[in-house]
């Protein structure tokens, strides 16, 4: 993958970030306060943000630290993915998937330390 398209990506699932938490704020509201599930939204969010910003900080870098780069990009999906999907639908069982992403969170921060720069 080349560095414009990882931060094409990483711009794309920024705004997506932004539009998500927003619309969890109004959109979803009252949903969200139904389900309880709220806090779950917004934690999905977070995460959703601050890794989209590690993607297109590694985006950035040349050459492109590409094992990192995917370790987040899947842990986004699966993780905050999980838990945005739990959060409307309040099916519980969807929080045995979230760990998955939460290890491929982990493993992108333990491959940055592991990775010369």
């Amino acid at each position: 993958m080349s560095n414009t398209t990882a931060t094409r990506i990483a711009a794309a699932l920024g705004a997506l970030a932004v539009t998500l938490g927003a619309f969890g704020a109004h959109g979803l509201k009252e949903l969200l306060a139904q389900n309880g599930t709220a806090a779950i939204w917004d934690k999905a969010v977070l995460y959703h943000s601050i890794h989209t910003v590690m993607l297109f900080v590694l985006a950035q870098r040349q050459p492109l630290k590409a094992g990192p780069w995917w370790c987040f990009f899947s842990g986004i999906v699966i993780f905050s993915g999980s838990l945005y999907l739990l959060a409307v639908t309040n099916m519980h069982w969807l929080g045995a998937i979230t760990p998955v992403g939460g290890v491929s969170l982990i493993a992108g921060w333990i491959w940055l330390s592991l990775a010369s720069w």
